[in-house]
């Protein structure tokens, strides 16, 4: 019988540029539809860091540019992506359906995730976003006022506040289109983050980590599993070290006992697997796989990748 899956794409599976992202997701779909050829309920998530920080850069400069032009907030940055994004990937989905001859429509919902203005999170920005610098172009930056951090050792990257999301607007509409048997594009970059003022809603200078967006619409949507994807086949400990372990299982507790020894890297591995924690925790039955795009098949198979349950 077919799963319910929410699958969290990686940056990796969308590219860094607009030219690469339409190369990327002809690839990215294969793999989609892979579980959808299964039997298996597909939505989709994904992320959107180089996307929102090449359009957050390009509206600043146009504002510069045009004094008559107000400052573009951040939400409307990460609506922007979600629409561009959406727009290749349910293309690429919807081509791959077709020349297998799967007859399934694909959706994409602009979609506003609520998160809790009081967050601590925005006293500390910690999200990268935006193309990579070189340390001598972030400390230029960084005397202007703006947060900056190191990323991974790949270089240093603008930071904003990341709160955890507290609930997805649009969840119903998601729902009844999984239902309806169609294939969704949701929660893209991690959601528009919005705060509830009264009865309506307002845009928060967020980005919502794309992973525990994921989480929260799996949780919502009733899936079965999250599948969230990165760079590497499985999780490992002691990464890139002489006694580096790759694991293939992980309970919950073993995992916060190795997120309590610091094995995992803040903004890259911690949150997928706080992510997947607490998403196998959500509901009886319910387990997440961290893996490569191309094996995730297989990691549903229970061949490959780390399952957390």
């Amino acid at each position: 019988m077919g799963k319910r899956i929410v699958i969290a794409l990686g940056g990796n599976a969308l590219g860094n540029n607009l030219s690469e992202q339409m190369i990327a997701v002809k690839h990215t779909s294969k793999a989609i539809v892979d579980l959808i050829e299964e039997g298996h309920q597909v939505i989709v998530s994904h992320g959107n860091g180089p996307q929102v920080g090449m359009i957050h850069k390009a509206m600043s400069q146009y504002v510069k540019n045009d004094a008559t032009q107000t400052p573009i907030p951040l939400s409307v940055c990460v609506a922007m992506s979600q629409g561009y994004i959406g727009y290749d990937l349910q293309s690429a989905l919807r081509e791959e359906l077709l020349s297998r001859r799967i007859e399934k429509p694909v959706s994409t919902i602009l979609t506003q995730v609520v998160v809790d203005e009081n967050d601590p999170a925005f006293q500390k920005p910690t999200k990268p976003i935006g193309e990579f610098l070189s340390k001598e172009d972030a400390d230029v930056l960084i005397a202007q006022g703006e947060n900056l951090m190191e990323d991974a050792g790949r270089g240093w990257r603008r930071v904003v506040a990341s709160p955890k999301p507290v609930d997805i607007v649009e969840i119903d509409s998601i729902r009844t289109l999984v239902e309806a048997g169609q294939v969704v594009v949701a929660c893209g970059g991690g959601g528009i983050p919005v705060v509830r003022e009264g009865s309506g809603l307002k845009g928060a200078a967020a980005v919502i980590d794309k992973d525990f967006a994921s989480c929260k619409m799996a949780e919502l949507v009733g899936a079965d599993c999250l599948i969230i994807l990165t760079a590497v086949e499985k999780v490992a400990i002691h990464f890139g070290k002489p006694n580096q372990e790759w694991l293939s299982t992980l309970t919950p507790e073993e995992a916060r006992k190795h997120m309590a020894d610091g094995q995992f890297a803040p903004g890259s591995m911690l949150p997928k697997v706080e992510a997947a924690v607490e998403f196998a925790e959500s509901g009886p039955g319910r387990y997440a796989l961290i893996t490569l795009l191309e094996k995730a098949k297989d990691g549903i198979a229970g061949k490959t990748g780390t399952t957390i349950r």
